[in-house]
């Protein structure tokens, strides 16, 4: 019976080790370019461009660079570019959206106090970039 309690303990402090830190909130982005706010959205959590600091020069302010034609004239500023994340062991998962060359990438989130690594993946090939927490 004992065996079966330490058993049960066990299996709850691992569990509790795998959920993922919170992300919520705002971050800076790895080149200071845009604040994006991640919130949850439904059972999931998505985040948005809140603020772009530094536009492309002579670049556009919209989403031109989207494959569909139709949201080309979209603005920059609250564009959703995380989508669907979900906690995953000690990450969250979903998908991120990259403005400036219209892809979207399999993505994970995982924060360490006030940075964020976000990784995006395209196949087997992934590029990490570290956030940082904001006001």
């Amino acid at each position: 019976m004992r065996w079966l309690v330490a058993a049960a303990l066990l299996a709850a402090a691992g569990a509790a080790a795998a959920t993922p830190a919170p992300v919520t909130g705002r971050w800076l982005t790895a080149e200071g370019k845009a604040i994006v706010e991640i919130a949850p959205c439904g059972a999931q959590l998505c985040g948005q461009i809140s603020r772009v600091l530094k536009p492309r020069p002579g670049g556009p302010v919209v989403d031109a660079n989207n494959p569909d034609p139709a949201m080309r004239t979209r603005p920059i500023e609250g564009l959703s570019i995380l989508t669907g994340f979900t906690a995953k062991d000690d990450r969250w998962a979903g998908h991120i959206y990259d403005p400036e060359s219209g892809r979207t990438y399999r993505s994970e989130l995982a924060a360490t106090g006030a940075t964020l690594k976000v990784k995006g993946c395209f196949g087997p090939f992934c590029r990490t970039q570290v956030w940082q927490r904001t006001r």
